[in-house]
């Protein structure tokens, strides 16, 4: 190839001299027609080489299952590669062309060789995006990390380049060049410091497997609460319910605390734990008449039936004197509730039989007795979730009354002015 160049770049001077044109004259003009040539082979090299690659690569990307190729040409990775070659031309044709003229030849040689390295750091930065995008298609890959990489792999390529260009341009050798960065270490971390704290911290999200793209996440200091859109190297995009967009920085996933949902969506049911407020001083032992009406309560009839001979045959074993509620065994109405209330939980269809199902009395409070509900709702979609305990708990509230129980509530404004 030199000697090809040396055939198109060398015959100028040679003619002009023998038209009778003077040596300095002739150098000049012969140099001002390489350098046009030379610009115009640079072309047609680059109109050739991209014809060329993008018609050749569309035709393969056809001919193939995978849709790698296709990422490919979708992030111009070809178009890219093609600016490359004419500049390799260019590259090789600057020392001939410039072979008089040293110091023009030098700073031209240092323009091109900076312009490679930029472009064929620019043609990797592609591949590796169409690799990105080949590999969020992937079930595998979908939920992982993968911007994070990408970025920690260009930003130690661009490193690199940036060494070899300062090195091209001073004429340092590289390795120096590190050692001086080297040196610089604390300033560049003070620089890069979030870049640093998103890489380690990224490195712990994809290792610890703590968030994955799809994820429900809530995070109340920022203000986050719904799905990962997007992790990469500095920042965590997270779309919220009301559609706005939190960014959070990548390190915080690690230093913070946040909650992620991922275990229920993945298990066998969401979680319903919410209470009511019983009125203690509507809380009494049941007596005959009261278990007579209750009896029509089908789901505890038969509980009331033979709940009610145990404890009479209890009592009467003992002789305990009924005259009075308090004495032996008895039933009260906030326990015949709660048995009520479980067995209408296990029988709602809403429910996951297979996990927990409680309705269980917590320790009182100035406001009365807590009777919280603890069970799984089958459907763990947002609205169906939400309609199966609004559902659960009206009727709850509304069966209360004949149990002879109230709900607490505090008294309103006007009832305090009147009384």
């Amino acid at each position: 190839m030199h000697t090809l160049l040396d055939k198109i770049f060398n015959f100028l001077y040679p003619l002009f001299r023998d038209w009778g044109m003077s040596r300095n004259f002739a150098s000049y003009i012969s140099l001002i027609f390489n350098i046009a040539i030379m610009l115009v082979l640079a072309y047609g090299i680059y109109y050739i080489a991209k014809f060329v690659l993008v018609t050749l690569t569309a035709i393969f990307a056809q001919r193939t299952k995978t849709k790698f190729d296709d990422y490919l040409i979708h992030n111009k990775t070809t178009k890219y590669t093609a600016y490359l070659i004419p500049f390799f031309f260019i590259y090789k044709a600057v020392p001939i062309i410039l072979d008089k003229y040293e110091y023009w030849e030098l700073m031209f040689g240092k323009i091109v060789g900076v312009y490679i390295v930029l472009i064929t750091l620019w043609i990797i930065r592609t591949i590796f995006n169409a690799l990105r995008d080949y590999l969020k298609q992937k079930p595998e890959y979908s939920d992982k990390p993968i911007d994070s990489f990408v970025q920690v792999i260009m930003i130690v390529l661009w490193i690199f380049g940036v060494a070899m260009i300062i090195s091209t341009l001073f004429g340092m050798k590289t390795g120096e060049l590190l050692a001086i960065l080297g040196t610089l270490s604390a300033i560049i971390i003070l620089i890069f410091r979030d870049t640093i704290l998103g890489f380690v911290s990224s490195v712990q999200v994809a290792i610890n497997d703590m968030v994955r793209i799809g994820d429900w996440i809530t995070m109340d200091k920022f203000g986050a609460d719904g799905d990962v859109i997007e992790i990469n190297l500095t920042t965590v995009k997270v779309r919220n319910f009301d559609n706005t967009i939190t960014t959070i920085p990548t390190y915080s996933l690690s230093s913070d605390s946040f909650q992620n949902w991922r275990g229920m969506q993945k298990s066998n049911g969401r979680r319903i734990k919410r209470h009511i407020l019983i009125k203690s001083s509507s809380i009494r032992f049941l007596n005959n008449d009261d278990l007579n009406h209750l009896k029509r309560v089908q789901l505890i009839t038969s509980y009331i039936e033979t709940r009610q001979a145990e404890i009479e045959k209890y009592n009467e074993t003992r002789g305990i004197d009924k005259s009075l509620s308090l004495n032996g065994r008895n039933m009260t109405n906030l326990g015949l509730f709660r048995k009520y209330v479980m067995q209408y939980l296990t029988d709602h269809p809403g429910l996951n039989k297979d996990m927990h199902i409680m309705c269980r009395q917590l320790q009182s409070t100035a406001h009365g007795v807590p009777l919280e509900i603890y069970v799984f709702s089958s459907d763990k979609r947002w609205a169906n979730y939400e309609y199966i305990m609004s559902d659960i708990f009206d009727h709850i509230m509304a069966s209360v009354i004949y149990f002879d129980l109230e709900i607490f509530e505090l008294p309103s404004q006007i009832s305090i002015l009147d009384k």
